[in-house]
């Protein structure tokens, strides 16, 4: 007999362990958070802001702007390259260090090609140089905003199903995971050394309790939220 769950890592969702987590959107407008001490590129930016009806908050280190983030607020952040604390195109990777998982539009005075091809791998939405047109500013927040929705719902999805794994019990885990895995019924049966029955009743329970009509829906949600690779990955996009 294997291990139980060694591969998604579903012995991080025991029952209560994450039952209270709470999903990672707050409803409210989006903020366009302006991080440059260049005061004259942040009242432009603000401009661009009031043209598409946003809230823009401007910081003029980024410490000020860390103390006064709260995560959970949606936006997009400007950041100058040259900001202190966030120089450079690795300001994606410090943000995110301090649980700050907003898009980010680089802004750079003296903009190269390879900066900017580095700063979209780093993740960065989009590379603009100073001074730049407004159109062009609007698209860029734009662009980030429809990221930061989108990522927003995959999160809060994430803590849903994350709720529903942590009510399932160690049995019904040991099924979801083998099931994962692509085993029938009766290989979980051999596998656990239970009967077909057993595996039968643990599996209706762990559905209903994941609210998934399908084995395909169970697959993708338990895929999406602990990483599974390869195999499990490949079954998910078989079974559609």
């Amino acid at each position: 007999m294997s291990a139980p769950y060694p591969r998604c890592g579903l012995q991080d969702f025991r029952p209560n362990a994450t039952a209270e987590m709470k999903d990672p959107i707050v409803h409210n407008d989006p903020t366009v958070f302006v991080l440059d001490a260049d005061r004259a590129a942040c009242e432009a930016a603000k401009v661009v802001a009031r043209q598409l009806h946003l809230h823009a908050e401007v910081y003029h280190g980024a410490s000020d702007f860390f103390d006064a983030c709260d995560p959970r607020r949606p936006g997009c952040v400007l950041v100058d390259v040259l900001m202190p604390g966030l120089e450079g195109t690795g300001a994606v990777e410090r943000l995110s260090e301090k649980g700050i998982c907003l898009p980010v539009v680089l802004l750079a005075a003296r903009p190269q090609v390879s900066a900017a091809v580095r700063a979209i791998k780093a993740g960065a939405i989009q590379y603009l140089g100073k001074p730049w047109e407004s159109e062009e500013l609007a698209d860029a927040i734009q662009e980030a905003l429809v990221w930061d929705a989108d990522n927003r719902r995959r999160l809060a999805y994430c803590a849903k199903v994350r709720r529903r794994l942590a009510r399932l019990s160690a049995g019904e885990r040991q099924v979801l995971q083998l099931l994962v895995d692509g085993q029938s019924n009766k290989g979980i049966a051999a596998e656990l050394r239970v009967s077909v029955r057993t595996v039968e009743v643990r599996r209706a329970r762990l559905m209903k309790k994941m609210r998934t009509q399908s084995l395909a829906e169970l697959v993708r949600a338990t895929v999406t939220v602990c990483g599974c690779l390869g195999d499990a990955q490949a079954l998910a996009e078989k079974l559609g």
